[in-house]
């Protein structure tokens, strides 16, 4: 008895949102869309009971706009669990150790319950270390106290939370695929960076920060002194402060580069093999493969760097070569030191005195940082595209089923096959390549309200896809054929 016989009694029951029968209205995927919004929302917003209120602190650190939710709050794992289950599903399916065809309704199924069955796994594997291993998640002695319950009663009924805060968040992005607009994990990481986003323009001193707004007509009423650029505190002001020219740049430049990318194309011509004088195009992106499977390779960072403050809390006498840390809990050498990825400005300009670390320790690991970038940019890309169904193969049966050619070719997959492979392959890894380059680069340089550079980047295309799949909608709305030439009916 093969492996999917003995699980499928398991997978086949695992919870899952129901689809919808027909076809949803535009308006009421906007609702659900809206509606799951808020719940998100309300959800960040919520600490769990027993947990001591502004002790924690955050596990992700400067990965928290790319694996959204928020510290502190029942979303503490955010999406994080959802993006290592599918690391570990893509890089099973490439090995080819699964055995599963996705094009089959029975293996569709399954592969979707042992997702399911993964993210809980996860979840669990993630939100435990943060209760249990104390300092991060601190209990509320009062609450144990009033309870007449040991502080590991309350760590259990944290960790509770947390897991429940976990799944929900699964089934969220699970409604928002089926009965909303775009991906719950693209709205999500949307909702994370946007919120920092307008925090970093309008926020105000009173509230414990200044934004880049609230600092420059400080500066410009001469409450605030920023000195001159040709020093060393001057050049720093203008560098890291949240006001700092160099972040509006490099977040003006992000979010110009990325639709710019997004536009650039190889447009095949297709035509109708029935309806005379019907002509389309089939669009090849430079950005084929989205950015989505850049959240995969700083998920993998992530984890990484998850591991080693782990084994930081729980081990004293943990080897230097592998890594030591500071009273932040931030690594300033060994091994956890070079894989961590530069997240702002001051991680790699010695010259300026924000870090300790020497020269040729930084040279060392930005090019860790952007080899990883880079080259995981294009194999997880590469990836998606397989088990997306966006592949030449894939894409050929598509177009062979919607009733176009390819004008001066037969019509057959295998031939439509063969011309989508000139261009399908080296676009995902160009593309790839491309997005952890632009990554890489804008960690380094900083963004306005501390945004992560791959943060920025995901939002940027995340949005810009989501604004291209409602005109769709609206374009089906209005034409119902469409509907039907598109499979969507």
């Amino acid at each position: 008895m093969s492996w999917k016989d003995a699980a499928e009694p398991v997978l086949t029951r695992m919870p899952t949102v129901r689809r919808p029968e027909g076809h949803v209205p535009f308006k009421r995927k906007l609702l659900w869309t809206a509606g799951i919004l808020m719940v998100y929302f309300f959800l960040t917003n919520i600490n769990p009971f027993g947990l001591a209120a502004g002790q924690s602190s955050d596990f992700f650190g400067q990965f928290r706009s790319i694996l959204a939710g928020e510290s502190g709050s029942l979303l503490q794992v955010g999406i994080g669990p959802i993006v290592t289950a599918s690391i570990v599903l893509q890089l099973l399916g490439g090995a080819n150790l699964l055995g599963l065809d996705t094009s089959d309704p029975r293996d569709q199924v399954l592969y979707q319950g042992l997702q399911k069955l993964l993210v809980f796994i996860v979840t669990g594997l993630t939100a435990a270390p943060m209760v249990f291993s104390g300092g991060f998640l601190p209990v509320d002695q009062s609450v144990a106290s009033a309870l007449g319950v040991s502080v590991f009663a309350v760590q259990v009924l944290i960790f509770a939370q947390i897991f429940v805060g976990g799944v929900l968040i699964l089934f969220m992005d699970e409604i928002v695929s089926k009965w909303g607009v775009g991906s719950g994990v693209g709205l999500f990481i949307i909702a994370a960076v946007s919120q920092q986003l307008v925090g970093g323009f309008f926020s105000f001193s009173a509230l414990g920060q200044s934004g880049f707004f609230a600092r420059w007509v400080a500066i410009i009423t001469g409450n605030e002194e920023i000195g001159s650029p040709f020093t060393a505190d001057g050049l720093q002001s203008l560098l890291f402060e949240p006001g700092s020219l160099l972040a509006l740049f490099t977040t003006i430049f992000i979010f110009g580069v990325v639709v710019y990318a997004e536009s650039v194309r190889v447009e095949i011509p297709l035509s109708h093999a029935r309806v005379k004088g019907a002509r389309g195009r089939f669009p090849v992106k430079l950005i084929y493969a989205s950015v989505l499977p850049m959240i995969l390779v700083r998920a993998l960072q992530a984890n990484v760097q998850f591991l080693g403050q782990i084994l930081n809390s729980q081990w004293a006498a943990m080897p230097t070569w592998l890594g030591a840390y500071n009273d932040q809990g931030t690594p300033i050498s060994g091994f956890f030191y070079y894989v961590a990825p530069i997240q702002q400005p001051g991680q790699w300009m010695w010259f300026l005195g924000e870090t300790t670390a020497e020269p040729w320790m930084i040279a060392v690991r930005v090019a860790i940082d952007l080899t990883v970038m880079v080259v995981g940019g294009a194999i997880f890309a590469i990836f998606w595209v397989e088990t997306t169904d966006m592949g030449p193969e894939a894409t050929a049966k598509q177009i062979q089923n919607s009733g176009m050619q390819i004008p001066g070719f037969r019509r057959n997959p295998q031939v439509v096959e063969k011309v989508m492979e000139r261009y399908i392959p080296q676009v995902t890894v160009i593309g790839g390549a491309l997005v952890g380059l632009l990554a890489v680069m804008a960690n380094m340089l900083g963004t306005v309200g501390g945004v992560s550079g791959t943060g920025l980047l995901l939002a940027v295309s995340i949005t810009y896809k989501l604004y291209e799949e409602i005109a769709e909608e609206q374009l089906m709305e209005m034409h119902p054929m469409m509907r039907q030439m598109f499979g969507n009916e």
